[in-house]
């Protein structure tokens, strides 16, 4: 290790971050009282909370209400298409391991058009935090169904009420095979920014579903509503080891409704521990790629 290194790690150990530092340089458009502003102020304390730096985080979304958050945050960040984010966000960790890298977006994007790679990358168990902000309605376009939409909601496109039956991410996250699946509630902040920190240093994909209620649009799933019925699974005997008891803790909705860790493994491998091409040489984003500058350069140039 260089001097040069040695002394920047001693200057970085001396400088205290602040929740301010992970501040983006844009200010959030988000409605007054929306969930979304405290899924933002908890990973940023949550970030200090774990000595990180902006440098070493990256924040990949979809599109939607919360996907703008890349823009509200200061890190490297990505907008992406809609329901994607997942599928740019493992190329982005399997091209550098060594960064935290951090998904965020709502229901509709994750769970409806993107609920094929939310499958996938759980399954491949890739080493990633990805947060929803699960307002149970499409917001950005003024009120709509979601795929977690209560039965006989009444929305725009269901003035009748909802006939379909929402999908229940906690339970599809852990049959998919996540390795640490949570839920979270913006009304407890302690609980959210405590679970934030175990999903980031959880070693595979973790997922966590956070309430975050739409006060524009959703007049059913409102604060007033969570707050009765919210149940943290650290008040109750729960075995967060146990695949079982997780799906049917996830199964409980009505007066009652858990929030917490649902379930938790580390006995699997992930993604990037499995493929052999990353077992040495460091992040693949910075390994020479073994071409001399003109082939670069024709490459580079055949692509533009």
């Amino acid at each position: 290790m260089s001097v040069e290194t040695v002394t920047q790690d001693v200057v970085e150990e001396a400088v205290q971050l602040k929740p301010k530092d992970f501040k983006g340089k844009v200010d959030p458009d988000w409605c007054p009282g929306c969930g979304d502003f405290g899924v933002l102020s908890c990973l940023q304390k949550a970030c200090v909370e774990l000595g990180l730096r902006p440098h070493e985080v990256l924040t990949v979304s979809g599109i939607g209400c919360s996907s703008n958050f890349p823009g509200y945050f200061n890190a490297y960040g990505m907008h992406t298409l809609h329901g994607r984010s997942l599928a740019v966000a493992t190329g982005a960790q399997m091209a550098n391991h060594e960064l935290t890298v951090v998904v965020t977006g709502g229901d509709g994007d994750g769970y409806g058009i993107g609920g094929n790679h939310f499958t996938h990358t759980a399954r491949r168990n890739v080493d990633l935090t990805y947060l929803v902000m699960d307002n149970q309605i499409y917001g950005l376009t003024t009120g709509q169904l979601s795929p977690t939409s209560e039965l006989g909601m009444k929305t725009k496109t269901s003035p009748h009420g909802s006939i379909e039956l929402p999908i229940n991410p906690i339970a599809n996250a852990i049959t998919a095979g996540a390795t640490w699946v949570a839920r979270g509630y913006t009304g407890n902040i302690k609980q959210l920014i405590s679970l934030m920190k175990a999903g980031i240093e959880h070693k595979g994909f973790a997922l966590l579903d956070v309430f975050s209620p739409c006060v524009t649009f959703n007049k059913v799933n409102t604060y007033q509503f969570f707050r009765p019925r919210v149940q943290p699974l650290e008040d109750i005997d729960h075995d967060s080891s146990d695949w079982k008891a997780g799906i049917e803790k996830a199964m409980v909705w009505g007066e009652e409704i858990h929030t917490g860790l649902f379930f938790e493994t580390n006995a699997r491998p992930t993604l990037g521990e499995q493929e052999p091409v990353l077992d040495e040489g460091g992040p693949l984003g910075f390994r020479e790629l073994g071409l001399s500058k003109e082939e670069t350069e024709r490459i580079v140039s055949r692509m533009m």
